[in-house]
């Protein structure tokens, strides 16, 4: 009886053993089914982590070309802005070759020509020296340069007229002013086209000179001669112009007075329709001139002497 009770216990625990090891062995092939099963999702959940870095890299990256064009447009706004205020600043004050000026208080119209042009701008290009002429010359050019002070002819006979220009808007003049800049593209015949067009009276073309030497020294005026070819009729005229302009200056200025000199061979002059003359303010290569003219304070007396010049013409 002990022996069937321990046999049975014996098979009992055989059979628990035996179906506790199926139970294993299927938990195990479970196992690996479910991990084999687990392995494309895991795959797929690799690659949805790969295409998730990539998707917020490519939003990061799409990020920061986005700020970078918004901070490099409102870095190019704030420059127009920069850019624009001076020119509508200038334009309000003085008037440009594409602006209307203030109209005359007291009847008369005056163009000024600052003359020459900034390198920057190419106007190389070749126009006839006079209506039908043969002979060309370039549309306009540097001009001289300070041999003390380093300041380029252009630059220097604008600074000076427009602070003629200032001084003629407030004795009541109409100024057509050719050039406001160191930037605009016109040549000298298109200059004084532009200043007779625009109703200008006289025509006074504001240079500065030079010469080899460093000796020369003092102003000198230019007009056509009475045997020019172009502009004979305005010769008479423009001599009195450039006489009363010269006179005028050397007397504020303390210039040397060189004289009113016969060119007939200056695109500016030539293509004139009105009394038209050159002042050469003083010479560049001469150090004393040079020094004074590109001092500011200096260049009020100048302008002062230009327009007092004007004023005696129109007298």
């Amino acid at each position: 009886m002990v022996f069937l009770l321990s046999l049975t216990g014996l098979l009992f625990i055989a059979a628990l053993f035996f179906f506790s090891y199926n139970t294993y062995q299927q938990i195990l092939i479970t196992e690996n089914d479910l991990e084999k099963a687990m392995e494309p999702i895991e795959e797929k959940r690799q690659e949805l982590k790969e295409d998730e870095e990539i998707l917020t890299n490519a939003v990061d990256s799409r990020q920061e070309t986005l700020n970078y064009l918004i901070e490099k447009q409102k870095n190019t706004s704030q420059e127009q802005s920069r850019e624009r205020a001076p020119t509508e600043e200038a334009q309000n004050t003085k008037p440009s070759i594409f602006s209307p000026t203030a109209a005359a208080s007291n009847g008369h119209i005056v163009g000024i020509d600052p003359g020459h042009q900034s390198s920057d701008i190419d106007m190389s290009a070749q126009e006839p020296i006079g209506p039908g002429a043969s002979e060309t010359k370039a549309k306009s050019s540097t001009g001289t340069q300070g041999s003390y002070t380093g300041i380029p002819e252009y630059q220097l006979n604008l600074e000076v007229s427009l602070k003629l220009q200032d001084i003629l808007e407030e004795r009541g003049y109409q100024v057509v002013m050719t050039r406001t800049d160191n930037d605009t593209a016109i040549s000298n015949m298109e200059r004084a086209q532009y200043a007779a067009e625009q109703g200008a009276e006289i025509y006074v073309r504001i240079h500065a000179n030079g010469e080899d030497s460093h000796t020369a020294s003092g102003a000198l005026a230019m007009a056509p001669s009475e045997s020019n070819p172009y502009v004979s009729q305005l010769s008479p005229e423009s001599v009195r112009l450039s006489q009363s302009v010269l006179d005028s200056y050397c007397a504020a200025t303390g210039f040397a007075n060189l004289g009113v000199q016969y060119y007939d061979n200056m695109s500016g002059i030539n293509w004139s329709t009105v009394p038209v003359t050159i002042l050469e303010m003083g010479f560049m290569t001469n150090e004393n001139d040079d020094r004074q003219m590109n001092d500011q304070a200096f260049q009020e007396t100048m302008a002062e002497g230009i327009a007092n010049g004007i004023d005696a013409y129109f007298s």
